[in-house]
């Protein structure tokens, strides 16, 4: 028996040893690449149409592999974002064992549905992304003409930019009817954008740096920590990858009176081996002073800005990656009285002038088949300003006084960021596939602005120690769970802040999604953008300050929506409705408290709370992409729970100031072919509550107006011609900015003007015509 029972033993084994062989003798793979445009493509999608479905996506040379396939006929399919899928039917055998693929993708003009980042920290397909991100591409930079980032980001519902000095135009971004310190501003990601350059980095950031960005708003930016509870925007610089070249300049002439000048290039180059590239970017603009109502002091400051940067990549293998991105924004800007003299002996004026430097470096490995990843990276920003806000006494014996000590300040911010991610994708995760995300973040921010002659100083530093925990859960096809949850150790917060979020996304058939989110966020008791801008107001200058007794404002945001979208052979439309409320607890406000010497004094201090609620609709249609059409409105309302007193003497609202109740966009661009381009675009504005302080010779008392609503309609048209003795394109375009001249009437006068007294669009009526010269 013992005997018997040994051989049954051996001979099974034997069984089992031989089939496991043909098993694996019976299997096969498929490798090769992908090209888009004739180039090779990173994160491209390949399917093997198994009964067990098989794929995986490309590395970071476009190439991919996937093996353990049964021998058999198979359909391989290959896709990327914006592109129609190619499939190819390969037979494995045991003469074709190791089967090598090339595709080369071709433009599917239906597609809605890009890969993103922002929403996950890793890279999602906009249908799949629990969380809802919008895209503003470079070519919709250019649909609208936009000379910078904050020219293109009102093309987004939800999102107001909104100029908040009559004097030197600094301009802030508002999400969800936030304002600018509840939205953050990532640079490729990184939180580098310090409250300084919050205040003019909107503008000095040109269009031609920036390849896409993406937006999120409300709770689910509560991954990037402190000031992210309006939204993140994230700004993606333009990478390397084909060679390629373009030179563009456009004038521009404001309501026929200042002209403004732009000349910008773009340039990349690519190894052969397409393991490395490198790309340029330059912008120089001029623009003049620009006086609306004729009485010698501007609405619009004199610029010049000159800006320029590089993104390198760099693969030492074919599971790494490194890049480095380094930019450099030089910028002058002076607004106020017209003459031809030095800041301080002007009547009223502020002079700016701008040194930013930042950058970052990113280094990934992928490992474990690349089901496993590993990211560092460091970024830093460094501002240097110099800068005047002043106005010249009426007062003879303070006449001497301010030429001896004018108020000039200084300015000197670094923000340095240190940090890693590892990514592990688990597969039969309970019969689901889950991405697991694990992180940790050091940032330090240091602010110093200084002008001796206001006694005005502002020495500040932050320090945010953050790590943060994520499962991307897709538990069946059609339904995903994202939760997670940050901890932040910061400075200048007592406790330790934990931020958790929960997104769940459930996909109707392959058209219909439906979300709902909720997440927390914080913001320190620390200076914002706001509060670092002097403004004028009622014949002084108005500062703010922080309460001592400031505490952390703390937010909790619920959204829910539903986006569906219809394809047809050569139409595709969808909408998008979303639905948010946002609840803040000890919410900041600006009290003011009395006047000194130089002028209004504010303090910021901690309010009972406010809610924040409303609907966004969005709408799109795409014909063959030869005409689209964008549009989004926004319906909402935000309240303090008790009223908050705006200027001393006056009753306190209830509502914030400064935010509509309705504003929205559209966009429509046609392309009948490759030559010829054309684009409508509008914004529309709902009135508002605005305060208006005292002291210009047209405003003899403190006032809180409410706003005519507002509408802003541009056209650009254009044309390309091939140029065969260079191998290039030359395109000519015009086009005219706010066609209706609907631009504020009621500014202010004089140097004692209230310099925040102003609202509605960013430019009067502006015409512009431009060439340029591009590679094919």
């Amino acid at each position: 028996m013992k005997f018997k029972f040994e051989t049954t033993t051996i001979i099974f084994l034997l069984i089992i040893t031989f089939t496991s062989q043909v098993s694996c003798a019976q299997m096969g793979a498929v490798h090769g690449t992908i090209k888009v445009d004739g180039s090779v493509q990173e994160l491209a999608t390949v399917n093997v149409s198994t009964s067990t479905p098989l794929g995986g996506v490309t590395n970071t040379k476009g190439c991919f592999r996937i093996e353990d396939i049964p021998f058999g006929t198979y359909v391989v399919t290959a896709s990327y974002m914006g592109y129609e899928n190619q499939s190819k039917t390969v037979t494995i055998d045991g003469q074709n064992e190791n089967i090598e693929l090339t595709f080369d993708l071709n433009e599917n003009l239906n597609t809605l549905n890009e890969i993103v980042v922002t929403g996950t920290k890793t890279y999602k397909r906009q249908t799949d992304s629990p969380v809802i991100v919008n895209l503003i591409n470079n070519q919709t930079l250019d649909d609208v003409q936009a000379c910078n980032l904050s020219e293109g980001l009102k093309f987004q519902p939800g999102l107001r930019v909104e100029t908040d000095c009559q004097t030197c135009n600094y301009t802030q971004l508002r999400m969800n009817g936030l304002a600018g310190g509840y939205s953050q501003i990532l640079i490729n990601g990184r939180p580098i954008f310090s409250p300084l350059t919050g205040l003019y980095g909107l503008e000095q950031l040109p269009a031609n740096m920036i390849d896409r960005i993406e937006v999120v708003r409300g709770g689910g930016s509560s991954l990037y920590g402190s000031s992210a509870i309006g939204g993140t925007v994230n700004v993606i610089t333009k990478i390397p990858k084909k060679n390629s070249y373009e030179l563009n300049s456009f004038y521009q002439n404001i309501n026929g009176k200042s002209d403004d000048v732009v000349f910008s290039g773009n340039a990349s180059l690519v190894s052969e081996e397409v393991n490395s590239g490198v790309s340029f970017f330059f912008n120089h603009r001029e623009r003049e002073l620009y006086d609306h109502n004729s009485d010698n002091f501007s609405e619009i400051p004199e610029l010049e800005n000159t800006s320029f940067g590089t993104n390198v990549f760099f693969l030492p293998s074919d599971n790494q990656k490194l890049e480095i991105n380094i930019s450099n924004l030089n910028e002058f800007r002076y607004g106020g009285e017209m003459v031809e003299t030095v800041a301080h002996l002007t009547q009223q004026s502020e002079e700016r002038t701008h040194n930013v430097w930042m950058g970052s470096a990113d280094y990934q490995i992928n490992f474990n088949n690349d089901d496993s990843s590993f990211i560092t990276y460091a970024a830093w920003q460094n501002t240097k300003r110099k800068h005047y806000t002043g106005i010249f006494p009426d007062d003879p014996d303070e006449v001497q006084a301010h030429i001896e000590n004018p108020p000039y300040g200084t300015s000197n911010t670094t923000t340095l960021q240190g940090g890693f991610q590892l990514n592990h994708k688990l597969y039969n995760f309970i019969k689901g596939t889950n991405t697991l995300t694990l992180g940790g973040e050091y940032v330090v921010d240091d602010v110093l602005d200084e002008i001796s002659s206001y006694n005005y100083l502002i020495d500040q530093t932050t320090k945010d120690l953050g790590v943060f925990l994520q499962s991307d859960w897709e538990i069946l096809p059609s339904l995903t769970l994202l939760s997670g949850v940050r901890m932040d150790v910061h400075n200048l917060v007592d406790e330790l802040v934990l931020s958790p979020r929960a997104s769940l996304l459930y996909k109707y058939k392959t058209n219909t999604q439906f979300r709902i989110s909720y997440g927390t966020g914080f913001r320190a008791p620390q200076a914002f953008d706001t509060d670092l801008h002097i403004a004028f107001a009622g014949g002084g200058v108005s500062r703010v300050s922080l309460s001592p007794e400031l505490l952390p404002e703390k937010s909790q945001s619920y959204s829910a929506s539903i986006n569906y979208d219809k394809p047809m052979e050569h139409f595709i439309a969808g909408f998008t409705f979303e639905g948010f409320r946002t609840r803040l607890n000890d919410a900041f406000f600006l009290q003011p408290i009395g006047e000194d010497n130089f002028g209004e004094l504010f303090e910021k201090q901690n309010g009972q709370g406010a809610t924040i609620q409303g609907v966004t609709l969005e709408l799109r249609a795409n014909y063959d992409k030869k005409i689209q059409l964008e549009t989004g409105f926004t319906l909402q309302t935000s309240k303090f729970d008790e009223k908050v007193q705006y200027i001393d003497g006056l009753e306190g609202l209830r509502e914030f100031i400064r935010t509509p109740r309705d504003y929205g966009f559209a966009t429509l661009s046609i392309t009948p072919n490759k030559k010829f381009n054309a684009s409508i675009n509008y914004v529309y504005t709902g009135e508002m509550k605005v305060p208006h302080f005292a002291g210009a010779p047209n405003q003899l008392v403190d006032e809180i107006i409410t706003s005519k609503p507002f509408s802003e309609v541009s056209a650009k048209v254009g044309y390309t011609f091939d140029f065969f003795k260079f191998g290039s394109k030359i395109g000519i375009y015009g086009g005219v900015k706010n066609i209706f001249n609907e631009y504020q009437e009621n500014f202010d006068i004089g140097k004692n003007r209230d310099s925040n007294f102003v609202f509605g669009p960013s430019l009067p009526r502006t015409i512009y015509f431009g060439i340029k010269l591009i590679s094919k």
